[in-house]
Parts: C-alpha cells; sequence; structure tokens
C-alpha cells in the first residue's frame, strides 16, 4: 500500500510520467500504471502447483474417506492416519503430511463430513439452571501422582463455578459434592443438567425419559429441584459447564497441583473457586461474584436437614474379624458372627453396632482387599501375644508409619526384661495407651522412656500422665514464739582460710 501512495503522488506531483516514475522507484511500468488506475492493489491469484508426489496416493485417499462416510464418528481416518497408512501402503510414495492434511481437508469438505454444527446461544434467568459434570486431572498428592475424578457445578446465570476432587465418581460422592456446591451458592438452582451418568440415570428410554436411580429420585426430592438429562453424545447441550471445565484446567491445574492429602487439594479448589468470583466474563460489565450475589436472592432456600448420603449394608463378620463392603474386607472389634451395621461414604466406611460407632476406616477403592487395623486385635493378642510379630495388623500399621522406630526399641526392651510372652503382652497393653492419651504423646512418652533408659509400662504411663499430676503444697504457718530458738547462720570465713593455708 506505500508503495501504491509512493508511486500515485510521484505521478501526480512529481515525475508525472510512466517511464519517469518506473525509473525513479525502480519499479515495472505495469506496477505504475495498475496503481494510477486504482489506489488499491489488486489481489494476486493464488497458482495451483500440481502435487506431483501425492498423485498416486489420491485414489487410496477418496476410498478411505468414503468408507469413512458409513463409519462410527469416533473411528473415522484423521489426517495424519491417512498418512501413515500411504506411506505403508504405498511404497515409493513420499507426499509431504502437510500436502496430505490439505488434501484432506478439502475432500471432507467436499462429502460432508467437516460439517460445522451451527450453536444458538441461550440466556438463562437468575437462579434458574447450573449444569453438573465429571472430570479427570492429575495432582500430586503426598509425593504420589494421582488421578482423580472432579466434580463441577456452574450456575448459568452467575457464571460462578464449584469444582471438588474425589478418588472414584461413586454415587455417594456424587451426592455429597451436591450438597458441598449448594452451600458454596447458598442456595439450591430450580433446575439441574446431567448427562446420563450411572450415579442418576440406570436406563436411558425413548427420547427424554429416564429410568433414574432410587436414591437420586430421593436426593432431589430432599433438595426439591428437576433434573434434566442431555441427549447421549449430545455433550453441547451443557456447553457452559462444558467450556468452565477447560477454562478451569487451564488455569488452575497448571501446573500439576501439589498437597500433603486430599482435603488439602480441596481447600485449594475452594480457594480457586473464591479466586475466580473476581473475573468479568465476555459480554458482561459485573464480576461474577457480584452476579453471584444477585442470583442467591433468586435460588431455593436451603433444607434444614442434609441428606443422609450413607450406603447401608449389614454384613456379618468372619473368622479374621473383617466385615465385608462391596469387594472389600474391613476389620472391627466384634466377635466373628456378629452383624454389623456398615456405612459408605465417599470417603470412608464406617460400622456401627447398637447403634454406636465401633470403627471407621478410609474406603478402599481397589478390589478384594482387605484392610486392618491393629487396635481391632488387642484383645486377641492379649490371649494370643505370640501372632503380634508377624501379623498382617501391624504389617499394614507399618507401611502407613503408624508404628515407629522407638515401638520396635522399647519392645525388645520388655521382652529382654520379662520374657517373649509377657514383654509382647507388655507392649499390646502399652498400645491400647494410644487409645486413650493420642498415638502422638504415646510415641514421646516412649522415646523420653527410652531416653531415661526405663521399659516399663507403668513408668510411661506417669510419664504420659505427668502434666495432669497435682502434688500437695504445704501452706505457710505462724511459728508464733518458736522465732526465739532463731540463730544466725554460721560464717565458713575461717574454714576457708584454713583450707587456703594447707594448699600453699
Amino acid at each position: 500500500m506505500e508503495l501504491y501512495e509512493q508511486i500515485r503522488r510521484e505521478y501526480e506531483f512529481g515525475v508525472g510520467s510512466v517511464i519517469g516514475v518506473a525509473r525513479k522507484l525502480g519499479v515495472h511500468r505495469r506496477m505504475v500504471r495498475e496503481a494510477v488506475r486504482n489506489a488499491v492493489p489488486t489481489q494476486r491469484k493464488k497458482t495451483e502447483r500440481p502435487a506431483v508426489k501425492m498423485a498416486p496416493a489420491v485414489s487410496l485417499i477418496d476410498s478411505i474417506l468414503e468408507l469413512d462416510r458409513k463409519a462410527p464418528r469416533k473411528q473415522r481416518h484423521t489426517s495424519r492416519r491417512i498418512y501413515d497408512r500411504i506411506r505403508a501402503e504405498i511404497p515409493g510414495c513420499t507426499p509431504a503430511q502437510r500436502t496430505v492434511r490439505q488434501y484432506v481437508e478439502r475432500r471432507k469438505q467436499a462429502l460432508g463430513l467437516a460439517e460445522h454444527e451451527v450453536f444458538v446461544p441461550q440466556s438463562y434467568d437468575w437462579g434458574v439452571e447450573a449444569q453438573v459434570d465429571w472430570y479427570e486431572a492429575y495432582a500430586d498428592l503426598d509425593g504420589e501422582r494421582i488421578k482423580l475424578q472432579v466434580f463441577e457445578m456452574r450456575s448459568m446465570a452467575s457464571g460462578a463455578a464449584f469444582h471438588r476432587a474425589y478418588p472414584c465418581a461413586t454415587q455417594q460422592a456424587f451426592l455429597e459434592a451436591h450438597e458441598l456446591a449448594f452451600e458454596y451458592f447458598e442456595g439450591v438452582f430450580r433446575r439441574l443438567r446431567y448427562d446420563n451418568l450411572s450415579s442418576a440415570v440406570k436406563k436411558i428410554l425413548r427420547g427424554q425419559q429416564r429410568e433414574l436411580t432410587a436414591r437420586f429420585i430421593a436426593f432431589r426430592s430432599h433438595w426439591q429441584y428437576q433434573a434434566e438429562f442431555c441427549t447421549p453424545g449430545e455433550g453441547h447441550e451443557k456447553g457452559g459447564v462444558e467450556g468452565e471445565v477447560g477454562y478451569f484446567r487451564r488455569n488452575h491445574w497448571v501446573p500439576v497441583p501439589v498437597a500433603a492429602d486430599l482435603q488439602a487439594l480441596n481447600r485449594k479448589l475452594l480457594e480457586d473457586c473464591r479466586a475466580d468470583e473476581g473475573r468479568i466474563m465476555s459480554g458482561h460489565t459485573e464480576c461474577v461474584g457480584t452476579r453471584m450475589l444477585t442470583e442467591k436472592e433468586h435460588l431455593l432456600p436451603l433444607a434444614t436437614e442434609s441428606f443422609d448420603l450413607a450406603e447401608v449394608s449389614f454384613p456379618r463378620v468372619d473368622q479374621t474379624g473383617c466385615a465385608k463392603v462391596r469387594t472389600n474386607s474391613y476389620s472391627v472389634p466384634l466377635k466373628p458372627g456378629s452383624i454389623v451395621e456398615a456405612r459408605i461414604y465417599s470417603c470412608t466406611v464406617e460400622f456401627r453396632h447398637h447403634g454406636s460407632r465401633i470403627a471407621s476406616h478410609e474406603r478402599c477403592y481397589s478390589r478384594l482387599q482387605k484392610i486392618f487395623d491393629l487396635e481391632h486385635y488387642l484383645d486377641v493378642l492379649d490371649r494370643k501375644p505370640g501372632a503380634l510379630r508377624g501379623s498382617t495388623p501391624l504389617a499394614q500399621w507399618r507401611a502407613q508409619g503408624r508404628w515407629p522406630e522407638s515401638y520396635d526399641r522399647i519392645w525388645q526392651q520388655m521382652i529382654e526384661r520379662q520374657g517373649r510372652q509377657p514383654g509382647t503382652r507388655a507392649m499390646v497393653t502399652l498400645i491400647r495407651m494410644g487409645r486413650e492419651f493420642g498415638y502422638e504423646s504415646l510415641t514421646a512418652a516412649v522415646e523420653q522412656a527410652l531416653d531415661l533408659g526405663c521399659g516399663d509400662v507403668v513408668a510411661i504411663r506417669h510419664l504420659l500422665m505427668s502434666d495432669q499430676l497435682q502434688h500437695t503444697v504445704g501452706e505457710p504457718i505462724e511459728i508464733g514464739a518458736l522465732s526465739a530458738y532463731e540463730r544466725p547462720l554460721p560464717t565458713m570465713i575461717e574454714y576457708d582460710r584454713l583450707l587456703q593455708a594447707v594448699q600453699a
């Protein structure tokens, strides 16, 4: 454009001839004439070069794309896959990958395989709809990289979103995350839109009809909202939450977050959700947090009581002191044959007997595992002390870091002083004190006893209770007439002089 302008000015106000302008500016006379006729350069035609190297592959590409018209949408050829097939099936044919990709794009458009669907923008009233979804993400928890399932609920009017991570997308986690999201938004949306999640949908019927799980129906009834489900394979029907997944992943899951445990990670995610309230979304003038305050007035009120999230079963205790829940077995402090109430939550499994909680374990998401707690076998080990050293509960405590090296040292001292079985029984008594005083206090008392050279259980209990012991302090009394018998303290000056003379 600058050159055309210079040519026109030179022709109009300078040299004044085509030949003169061409010589002065060093351009062809044809360009001078074009610039004089039109101030805007004409668009040049792009020369189509024949793809000589790809000519032998054209028939193969066309046949592949024709077959793709009948193939499932997610199992069609990409340009990269076609390029690999050309190299493998047509020896000597070496077109560039870019050339293949451009040809495939043109042919897909001609065959109708590359159609881009048009979506109609939607508007939402305050408090009417939110969308729910799960997505996968990785985090480094306690030094180990873990794949997590992340729950997300996004308000379609304000744009605010709630995220929470779980080890597995179970129904208990699904329902628990709903309640936490309602607390975050401080109200309940009138309608929630879902995929066809197995936690909510048992069977997809014709049209929009669904056969729902009983617990989801009860949960929906408790919180008094409506549920809608997307058409299978049509994720764009909840495009708001899908877009939020990408935004949140790019901004808060990159780089891979590091946390001590899952609880610490979820605290970070909640802080990230709060931080996102300060952003202003496209097409709006107010930040997300301000829009949340406006929407809060239109939400349904929270339920006065929370929904019972636990999945309940009644297993029988087996000969190993374990109750089976789903495919895993958990230890309980009951006799074999007893029936116990098992309550399954998203992260824990709780056991009750006659209405009282007797045990609680971290939920295991593997299959056919046995989870033991050494505390549940202390009564048995009193009768069978020889079983402690090689027991699986002790091995699991060691793996979890709950059996420090100081316990082995004090145990060895007890055996050397009292004998193997009496020393092991004393160790069992020592472990019992952990339930009474706490295992951190017990570990500190054991280490203190080892420093003092003491290995007696009673002495360790005294160390644990030393802060609670109260000693009687005598009260001062009036000595009265006894003051007459007071004598001055003796002086040692003469004795010191005598010692000095002897040393001299």
